[in-house]
């Protein structure tokens, strides 16, 4: 084959990938589905993802599409399909973690884009968390707690054997402390809720924790919980007393955009491209809770737009390296075009169009709640009828109260 055949068979490969990688992202195709979500409407949410994609996905984007199809019947309450859907995702995401030389090859000289995604750290952790409220909403909480153990041992893992400075999830750890109190124990639920108070303000969501390390002998933590919290009421719960906790998942998450990062090397600066999860220009509102005479404002837990952005950092590093590598590789190709045709100036072309795919991946789990909220109340045991308010909606539910337990109600809210 002639050099200038080469070169010729080059410019094409670089135009196709770089279509392929740009043209009709799962993102923009996906962005109606995410819509008719916020308009609290996820059956048609599932219907617009089908609609998108009705060949099925791409397999670089299966993993997203199991995902956003899982939270969508979530949102639908069809917990069973949500929970076959979440198993599925992370059963391809663990196979995905195996990274295909082919593809990083691929990746290097086109963008990331062109590889399967795999999921972020964080959107890992999500896979339990979601699993474990799907189970509780089901009634099966020792399946839930399960699921809660799950989250805190992928973080360990991450922590102790990759050396990532991540924190422990906070609704994690007070979706734990809510099922060990209602499996009677008492020391465990404590552990969790103090935790998940040093991770997170709580307000008057940090009830528990008060009550619970004073309860088990808990004398430093206690101490501390009061110091953070002087005037927040925690007595000893009652015989025929009854505990309701409002789980609201906020808003959708932020989405990734693409930055510049210029990194000196060799005395040189380049600007690379990279992913990135901006902070949100927003105030999202706090539920209000009513029921009883009682009015409480939900607390956040935990925001999942702030956690998306510091894994993403953290990851950063990698994906400069990476994006240097790839540089390199396009430069070693633009010099044996060069060399091989014996122009400077076709080289120079060849790079040119090489470095055009350099491009971030953008992808996310774009349906996940962009926080967690609680609001947490004493009621006694029968049926209650709340009210839920946000600034421009209100709802009502009808929740069952027994003695000494906690029921969780849950809702998604936009």
């Amino acid at each position: 084959m002639s050099a200038h055949k080469t070169v010729k068979l080059l410019v094409f490969w670089v135009c196709g990938i770089t279509l392929l990688g740009c043209a009709n992202t799962y993102m923009t195709k996906t962005a109606g589905a995410r819509a008719a979500l916020v308009q609290n409407q996820p059956e048609k949410a599932v219907d617009l993802l089908d609609k998108a994609f009705p060949k099925g996905p791409a397999e670089k984007d299966r993993i997203l599409f199991l995902l956003d199809r899982g939270t969508f019947f979530r949102a639908a309450k069809r917990f069973e399909e949500s929970s076959q859907l979440l198993a599925q995702a992370e059963h391809l995401s663990e196979a995905l973690d195996v990274a295909s030389v082919s593809e990083e090859a691929a990746a290097l000289l086109s963008n990331e884009g062109t590889k399967a995604y795999r999921a972020e750290d964080f959107e890992k952790l999500m896979f339990s968390v979601l699993q474990g409220l799907n189970y509780a909403e089901k009634g099966d909480e020792e399946g839930a707690l399960v699921e809660m153990r799950r989250v805190n041992q992928k973080l360990r893992k991450m922590v102790a054997e990759e050396q990532k400075p991540y924190q422990q999830l906070a609704i994690a750890r007070y979706l734990s402390g809510i099922l060990y109190e209602n499996a009677g124990d008492l020391d465990a639920a404590a552990i969790d809720y103090i935790q998940a108070a040093q991770l997170q303000p709580l307000g008057q969501a940090a009830e528990p924790a008060l009550r619970l390390a004073k309860e088990t002998g808990r004398e430093g933590d206690y101490e501390a919980l009061l110091r953070a919290y002087p005037s927040l009421p925690h007595s000893p719960l009652l015989p025929q007393e009854g505990q309701l906790v409002v789980l609201v998942e906020m808003g959708l998450i932020v989405e990734k955009q693409s930055s510049k990062r210029t990194v000196e090397r060799d005395a040189q600066s380049t600007v690379l491209v990279v992913p990135v999860y901006p902070r949100p220009q927003r105030t999202l509102p706090r539920a209000t809770l009513a029921v009883d005479g009682q009015k409480v404002t939900a607390e956040v837990v935990t925001s999942l737009d702030e956690v998306a952005r510091i894994h993403l950092e953290e990851r950063i590093g990698r994906m400069v390296a990476k994006s240097v590598a790839a540089l390199l590789a396009k430069g070693g190709v633009a010099t044996a075009v060069g060399a091989a045709t014996r122009s400077t100036e076709l080289g120079v072309l060849s790079f040119a169009l090489l470095t055009t795919t350099q491009e971030a991946d953008t992808r996310s789990w774009g349906s996940l709640p962009a926080e967690f909220q609680v609001a947490r109340v004493r009621l006694r045991p029968g049926r209650h009828v709340l009210k839920l308010h946000l600034p421009n909606k209100s709802s009502e539910h009808e929740v069952e109260i027994k003695p000494r337990r906690v029921s969780l109600l849950v809702l998604r809210l936009f």
